[in-house]
């Protein structure tokens, strides 16, 4: 089999709309890079990807930030609808509510580990 005969994997697999084309596709990608553009939100996000659901005051002491802080970086990620949040017994518990950024967050973790060997 020559190299020519052989599939790319993107032509097996079903054809959605390429970021390299679709301009609301992209429009939509860049609000979402934006949103986890901040290095809070970034390990906020890296976090809820590792455990299910956290609140606010377990993610202020894992990153040793202030809550307020915590809090307002939280309420952007919700209002991109990217976190969603529970309230139980008094305390606000958070969890990812796109699965995908768990793809991003392997991804953008195995860039990392990649860049040091």
């Amino acid at each position: 089999m020559t190299m020519s005969s052989v599939p790319r994997p993107d032509e097996t697999e079903p054809q959605s709309p390429s970021l390299a084309t679709d301009p609301d596709k992209a429009a939509m990608a860049t609000e979402v890079l934006k949103a986890v553009g901040h290095p809070i939100r970034l390990r906020i996000v890296a976090a809820l990807c590792r455990d299910e659901e956290l609140c606010v005051s377990a993610l202020a002491a894992r990153m040793e930030v202030a809550q307020p802080v915590i809090s307002q970086q939280l309420r952007i990620l919700r209002n991109r609808e990217l976190v969603s949040v529970s309230r139980r017994n008094g305390f606000a518990y958070y969890r990812i509510e796109q699965p995908l950024l768990r793809k991003l967050i392997r991804c953008m973790e195995g860039c990392d580990a990649s860049r040091s060997r």
